[in-house]
């Protein structure tokens, strides 16, 4: 099962490969002729602590916090070379650009690359050499399987190190929020939070008139093998939580059988599939795509009513963000509204 965003990486990655700075600080000096009369040294003296309180009120250059694992990491006031690999999601939404950008063979996070097309990319899996070369003043790691071993210790030599989550599927919101403190951008991060739930607000009550009670789905093809969304997880969360789409049995019954964001689903099982919609991302497109000429493909009530959505896999939807979900409400508005 794809139980975290690192195993949805690592799925992506064979599927390709067949079909993070210091502010300047001033100083200033006073002095006074030792010949002066009396009286400019008693100036001397009242103008000292002005001075004490200009030179306190400089901004730091470095803070200090705790990140998910309990390290004590300090860290650039103002982080101007941050690597955040398959986090960048979260750097976009706050007008940040990484030094490198996560990927896999022959593959990107297509959905970002009108703010992400000029920076180079890293391996997913982050070797050191790389990550050296790219001279981060910060590095972020989206969970503790990232740091498993001796690597949080490896990455920490090249740059300061803060590890997100301690879970396999950290909240986004939550993660924003996290990013947002580290990177000193906590306002920034909330209006991005603000800002899409009150999309999605608007686009629910779109949904609620066009539509109804009725329900949706969401599965991924790819190798001619089927997966369905989590009903709490993912897109999953867009769809059901946000958008207030009904939620098919056959999609309960998924969910409980795993704690991926997409988990594997049989043709046979699909074929019990009684949705209203349903969302196709199709990587398999161009590829041959047997299954989808299958007559109990063909028998699923969404496809004979002719209610299937198709979207790429260089769409948002196997992703989960702020700028993800975001595509994602209007991927899904503009198929059920139109």
């Amino acid at each position: 099962m794809l139980n975290s965003k690192k195993k949805i990486a690592s799925l992506l990655a064979s599927l390709l490969l067949v079909s993070t700075f210091l502010a300047a600080c001033g100083s200033s000096e006073s002095g006074t002729d030792s010949n002066s009369a009396p009286n400019n040294a008693s100036q001397t003296e009242t103008e000292a602590p002005a001075a004490e309180v200009e030179e306190s009120a400089e901004e730091p250059t470095e803070r200090t916090v705790t990140d998910a694992m309990g390290h004590e990491v300090t860290i650039p006031a103002n982080p101007k070379r941050v690597l955040a690999s398959y986090l960048e999601d979260n750097l976009v939404a706050l007008g940040v650009t990484p030094v490198a950008q996560w990927s896999v063979a022959n593959g990107i996070q297509d959905y970002l690359q009108g703010s992400l097309q000029d920076v180079p990319t890293i391996p997913h899996d982050l070797p050191f050499e790389q990550v050296a070369s790219f001279e981060p003043d910060l590095i972020i790691l989206d969970s503790a399987d990232m740091a498993s071993g001796d690597k949080y210790e490896q990455y920490s030599k090249i740059a300061p190190t803060y590890v997100i989550g301690s879970e396999q599927n950290n909240d986004w919101r939550d993660e924003l929020l996290k990013i947002g403190e580290v990177l000193g951008k906590e306002e920034d991060a909330q209006k991005a939070i603000d800002d899409y739930d009150a999309k999605a607000a608007e686009a629910k009550a779109a949904l609620s008139e066009a539509v109804g009670d009725e329900s949706a789905a969401a599965i991924w093809l790819v190798a001619d093998q089927f997966y369905m969304v989590s009903e709490d997880l993912s897109s999953g969360t867009v769809m059901y939580g946000d958008l207030g789409l009904a939620v098919p049995e056959v999609v309960k019954e998924i969910s409980a059988t795993g704690t991926g964001n997409w988990l594997p689903i049989s043709l046979e099982k699909l074929a019990e599939l009684d949705t209203d919609h349903l969302f196709l991302i199709n990587s398999d497109k161009g590829a041959g795509g047997e299954a989808l000429n299958d007559p109990l493909w063909k028998n699923i009530p969404a496809v004979k009513n002719g209610n299937v959505y198709e979207f790429g896999a260089d769409t948002s939807w196997l992703y989960t963000g702020t700028v993800a979900n975001t595509q994602i409400v209007d991927n899904i508005v503009n198929s059920l509204t139109k």
